[in-house]
């Protein structure tokens, strides 16, 4: 038997007004989880949301910056988490996956508060946890999704737009990722309603991102912001949930983990969604996609993201050693063809050379 669980989800400035409504019904007590700055963003419109109601805040947990196995053993342990019915998962997508997995663990059904829109962390069932000190330990899978996602749009219209803009790059690699690995598969219907809905991850984004972005530079809440936070969080989570892994990457994230070894990302604080939207270049140049590699470069100049390799502080010497890294994953284990050092190569040239032909 297959059982499949799709979140809902409430967006504006008032979504937290239907926190008593859509929670109520789970339980009397709530243990709200989260980052220092998004428990700060959102406490008072939480409080504010359940006074007068029987439902209750057991406490504000912080959830010690890293998603960690460690991190959610001591969070178990205060009693005033173990009370709670439900648990709020506050913030973003460290601070989601820690409330997400001490969820899962412990039986409980949870509730998403995203304050940020960078990842699809609060729409989706995937945990990703690290070692204290910040690198990758594992990814949990659980069928279990959030039950609602309350997704304020005043919260993350003043969050740091960095994020944001990230979350935009990151996102639409849901489209071109999907779209190029499921190629000549036979879909069953998961798959086949994930790989449909990622289209949502492409024209939207290219229609209203500029603007978007331009809002939420200035704290603006637009219907063009809100478009964008519900493809980031909604629509890409969405396609997490139903289709599998080897349908959910692909070569702009390869790329991604490719760039991962050269010190001067880290050393130049580069984000993962920046990293990301330069790896869709390379993918729509190495899958010979002239029109849509086109629309998006220029999609990508307007944007500000990376289209050549000094906007990530690299040059050709770094390429070889990126390549390499690129190519251990899993990312193109399961591609219509088999991806060579040398595709990537010549795409990265062409990228390079394209600044100049235009």
């Amino acid at each position: 038997m297959k059982t499949q669980f799709y979140p809902g989800y409430t967006i504006g400035n008032d979504a937290y007004e239907n926190i008593v409504k859509i929670c109520g019904i789970y339980g009397k007590k709530a243990a709200v989880i989260g980052g220092e700055r998004a428990i700060k963003a959102a406490e008072n419109k939480i409080r504010n949301a359940v006074e007068g109601s029987e439902l209750q805040i057991t406490g504000f947990f912080p959830f010690g910056k890293e998603a960690s196995a460690e991190n959610i053993e001591r969070l178990k342990s205060i009693p005033e988490v173990q009370e709670a019915d439900m648990i709020f998962a506050v913030g973003g997508g460290k601070a989601i996956d820690t409330g997400k997995v001490l969820a899962q663990t412990t039986n409980r059904v949870f509730f998403t508060f995203p304050t940020i829109a960078s990842t699809c962390a609060s729409c989706t069932s995937l945990g990703i946890l690290y070692h204290p000190d910040g690198s990758l330990r594992e990814y949990t899978f659980s069928a279990i999704t959030p039950v609602h996602i309350f997704i304020d749009s005043e919260i993350i219209a003043n969050a740091p737009d960095k994020y944001f803009w990230a979350g935009i790059g990151d996102s639409m690699a849901k489209y071109f990722e999907s779209s190029v690995s499921s190629r000549g598969n036979e879909l069953n219907h998961s798959q086949g309603m994930g790989v449909n809905i990622a289209s949502m991850c492409n024209g939207p984004f290219v229609k209203y991102g500029v603007k978007a972005l331009e809002d939420c530079r200035k704290n603006k809440v637009s219907n063009e912001l809100e478009e964008i936070i519900l493809g980031i969080i909604v629509s890409t989570g969405y396609v997490s949930n139903l289709v599998n892994i080897d349908l959910n990457t692909g070569l702009a994230h390869a790329v991604y983990n490719g760039f991962t070894v050269i010190p001067q990302i880290e050393e130049h604080g580069h984000l993962h969604g920046e990293i990301v939207s330069y790896g869709i270049l390379v993918l729509l140049a190495v899958d010979r996609q002239k029109e849509e590699f086109e629309r998006i470069f220029n999609f990508n100049k307007e944007m500000g993201f990376p289209t050549r390799l000094s906007d990530l502080h690299c040059s050709m010497a770094d390429v070889d050693k990126m390549i390499d890294k690129a190519l251990k994953g899993i990312d193109v284990r399961h591609y219509p063809y088999k991806v060579t050092p040398e595709m990537i190569k010549e795409a990265i040239v062409f990228i390079e050379d394209f600044q100049y032909k235009r």
